[in-house]
């Protein structure tokens, strides 16, 4: 694993959104893993977000620590999702993980791309 730059100003991460996150990470059973958060061309408005689990990291990478859960975005992401927070909420209407992006000038109607 390469050293990465610590730093908490990348993504936000709401209670709810770390604690399933820790969750997630406790089931795959590799406390190594952080989740990576990045931002891609394409989807119906121009990028669109994609979030995995990684346990690999580039020298420039941007790491956030939310307990013990670790966030990691990549540069060429960083300016489209700074101040971002990643939410996650249960409800009668399902279950997920949902972004509120202050850099979004407009979103799709399907919620998983913007501009």
């Amino acid at each position: 694993m390469s050293t990465t730059q610590e730093t908490t100003t990348t993504i936000n991460l709401t209670d709810a959104a770390a604690a399933k996150v820790a969750e997630l990470v406790k089931q795959e059973g590799n406390p190594e893993l952080a989740l990576r958060v990045a931002v891609r061309p394409g989807g119906c408005s121009g990028y669109s977000y994609e979030m995995f689990f990684d346990s690999e990291f580039a020298a420039d990478d941007l790491v956030s620590q939310f307990g013990d859960v670790r966030v990691v975005v990549d540069p060429s992401s960083l300016p489209l999702i700074v101040g971002a927070t990643l939410d996650f909420k249960d409800g009668l209407q399902g279950a997920g993980f949902s972004i509120n992006n202050p850099n979004a000038q407009r979103s799709c109607g399907c919620g998983s791309s913007f501009s």
